[in-house]
């Protein structure tokens, strides 16, 4: 079974802007992304699919920087996007991610890709219950699943690619992974400037190499008002983002 990453990322960001782009350590808020990926050992292979608006050519002059394949298309149309890459890249498996994820953890995407290869599922996600932070999500697709939803998904479904698998469970098998102990009040995606300070600060206490999600909560847990830096943002709905 061949097994394909790809991570969706773009300048435009009605929040923050350019944010892909970021510095963090040294390193790129996209590479942070694409090593961690590319750390968790499950991936054949991995591409970064943008867009084709002239901001992104940095995005692109990005992947060459640091040696994983682009592949552009349509902006509104995310979907497209991933269909494009399967044209040119062969794969049984899809996990999708996305590069305002800067602390992503490499075990968790290990992880979730042998829970769905055991379960032998068309689609696995961490997010059904949301035991995990914003931020460190999975999710898991049969590229044949990828294909057939085409036919099927319109409007903000096109945007995020696996919400239409997500809202029609009954015509597809899903499964959810959770977490134990429950850490979904804590927010490590990036989307606004407080966002940011609190990224920076766990980024400035573990330097630039990938934190375990268990190391990085407790860490956390004894620094309430660092937490508490973020905890106001709310996450936009599917049809705004």
């Amino acid at each position: 079974m061949t097994t394909l990453g790809i991570v969706q990322a773009r300048m435009g960001s009605s929040r923050l802007p350019g944010k892909v782009l970021r510095h963090l350590a040294g390193r790129t808020v996209l590479d942070r992304v694409v090593r961690a990926a590319r750390d968790s050992g499950v991936l054949d292979d991995l591409v970064v699919a943008t867009t084709t608006e002239p901001d992104d050519d940095a995005v692109v002059a990005e992947c060459a920087r640091i040696g994983v394949t682009c592949h552009r298309g349509p902006v509104d149309d995310v979907l497209t996007r991933f269909l494009g890459v399967l044209e040119t890249h062969q794969a049984d498996t899809v996990l999708r991610f996305t590069a305002d994820c800067p602390l992503l953890d490499p075990r968790l995407v290990e992880r979730a890709t042998r829970v769905f290869e055991a379960a032998g599922v068309d689609y696995l996600t961490t997010s059904i219950t949301r035991t995990l932070p914003r931020g460190l999500d999975v999710e898991v697709v049969r590229a044949s699943v990828l294909k057939e939803i085409d036919k099927l998904a319109y409007d903000h479904h096109r945007t995020h690619v696996t919400s239409y698998v997500y809202s029609h469970p009954a015509d597809f098998d899903v499964i959810g992974l959770t977490a134990q102990p429950d850490l979904s009040h804590l927010r490590l995606t990036l989307d606004t400037e407080d966002d940011w300070k609190l990224i920076e600060a766990v980024v400035g206490h573990f330097g630039d190499a990938p934190v375990a999600i268990t190391t990085m909560a407790g860490w956390l847990d004894g620094r309430p008002e660092l937490v508490s830096v973020n905890s106001h943002v709310r996450q936009k709905e599917l049809e705004q983002a």
